[in-house]
């Protein structure tokens, strides 16, 4: 039952190159960057990422994306990351937009056994009649686009059918977390943890404090360690990331 390891690296060492990867984050915030970087140096490439967004230039996924270790991108938001935004419209990366929403569902659907869900989102629009690029060309020319989705009317209203997501591998960050699997995540941190975490088929999680099984009491535990098969507890960082730092004009940062 004991589901440590000793470190990120052995915690990451079997993921392969051309692995599927669900992981978690939204921003720089809850970003397993641990498991990130000891994957960049694990050297895996080719990597399939289902992810809300990728991290920022030099933080989170943006590191091995920068590092052309990312080959496709499901998520809903390019953000911050130049790079990302450059590398897909270069053709150098393959990239599925989800509405946000939409991407939790997937998400929480696989973890449930759940291989597909009707859903009014995108309905009557390029999601569900399909032709977004997914990945263009040199010439720029759309090499790949997404297909149609059935859809289909229930009580007089049309729902277009999103299939679920599981991936190979979860890559979660925890603010806590026991021997045996169970997290418990920090305010806003949660965002995609939870549902990345149930999604993947060998989930990993790295926690800020490993505590002893029966330390977390049921009712406060966020994420039951049935989902999760490793757990490695990591350095507390100091100064977080800020993604974008706004402040009234005149006012010293």
């Amino acid at each position: 039952m004991d589901k440590t390891v000793a470190s990120a690296a052995e915690a990451i060492a079997d993921i392969p190159s051309g692995a599927t990867l669900a992981v978690g984050g939204f921003g720089v915030c809850g970003v397993p960057q641990e498991l990130i970087d000891a994957l960049h140096e694990q050297g895996a490439g080719d990597l399939r990422v289902v992810s809300n967004n990728c991290g920022t230039d030099d933080h989170g996924l943006g590191i091995l994306l920068r590092a052309g270790r990312i080959s496709r991108v499901t998520g809903s938001y390019v953000g911050e990351n130049k790079e990302f935004a450059r590398q897909y419209l270069a053709g150098e990366l393959e990239l599925e937009l989800v509405p946000q929403g939409t991407l939790a569902e997937r998400l929480r659907a696989g973890g449930a056994g759940i291989p597909a869900f009707y859903t009014p989102a995108g309905v009557g629009t390029a999601v569900a009649e399909g032709g977004v690029p997914w990945r263009y060309a040199a010439d720029g020319s759309v090499a790949v686009e997404s297909p149609a989705r059935e859809t289909r009317v229930l009580d007089g209203e049309t729902y277009v059918l999103e299939r679920s997501i599981t991936t190979d591998f979860a890559l979660v960050r925890a603010s806590k977390g026991d021997r045996h699997g169970n997290l418990v995540f920090d305010k806003t941190t949660a965002n995609f943890n939870p549902l990345c975490a149930t999604a993947g088929r060998v989930t990993v999680a790295e926690v800020e404090e490993l505590v002893e099984p029966g330390e977390i009491a049921p009712e406060h535990v966020h994420l039951p360690g049935i989902f999760v098969q490793r757990v490695v507890e990591v350095r507390k960082r100091g100064a977080k990331p800020v993604e974008k730092r706004t402040v009234r004009e005149g006012s010293a940062v």
